[in-house]
């Protein structure tokens, strides 16, 4: 497997507050890589860092090409972000918010079929506007809606959040269904278990500092837990 995304030596920071200090990892192609830690840790800055939200130094790679600071350029490359908080466009129906994922031009096996066919509910209420579906349902939206961009990779922050635990079953079956058609995932997520059941690797920050980085298994280790505090 290839490098698809890389951190070398990144160092963020909002307004001279240092986040993320020399952080280096990869995500390989089709790989799915669990980023955890405690709040505070720098694990969304590191995914707002790909799209330069932080001040960045240090490089970050995306297929080998070093990005800059333009915000659509990681989408146009084929890496997509479902921020925390969902961020669903309230006068927007369903679908009208899933179509907005093909902004980036990108096509793909990724079409409004195939995600209503990963969330049937989507379809059923694609007329609907999407504040008015429940919060499970607009998680799914903007999933739904980051993959009609047809992403080589696909970043999530935090998507089990206020999420009751039947929906976040189907959500991990979900994502093992995007796991499975090759799509990488980088997953922010404070539930071990989800993360386990997912992933294949996790990187670990404490921080703001790399502390961790091997097979998800080991996350059952008291050592490993201990030394990246969660």
């Amino acid at each position: 497997m290839s490098a698809l995304l890389e951190f070398e030596e990144v160092n963020a920071s909002y307004a001279g507050a240092v986040v993320l200090q020399k952080v280096s990892f990869s995500i390989n192609e089709g790989e799915t890589v669990g980023l955890v830690g405690r709040n505070g840790a720098g694990k969304t800055t590191a995914l707002l860092s790909v799209y330069g939200v932080p001040s960045v130094t240090g490089r970050i790679l995306i297929d080998g090409k070093i990005i800059g600071r333009r915000r659509y350029e990681p989408s146009k490359l084929g890496v997509s972000l479902v921020p925390q908080g969902k961020r669903i466009f309230p006068n927007l129906t369903v679908e009208e918010n899933i179509l907005l994922g093909k902004a980036s031009r990108r096509s793909g096996e990724w079409t409004l079929e195939s995600v209503y066919e990963l969330f049937p509910n989507l379809e059923r209420g694609k007329s609907r506007l999407g504040t008015a579906l429940s919060g499970g349902e607009q998680q799914m939206l903007a999933i739904a809606r980051a993959l009609m961009s047809d992403p080589k990779l696909l970043m999530l922050d935090e998507p089990t959040e206020g999420l009751a635990p039947v929906v976040i079953d189907e959500l991990i079956v979900a994502l093992q269904k995007i796991r499975d058609k090759g799509t990488a995932l980088l997953l922010v997520e404070q539930h071990i278990s989800m993360i386990q059941k997912v992933a294949h690797r996790y990187i670990a920050l404490r921080k703001g500092e790399l502390v961790g980085d091997g097979p998800v298994a080991d996350l059952n280790n008291r050592e490993v837990q201990e030394m990246i505090a969660l």
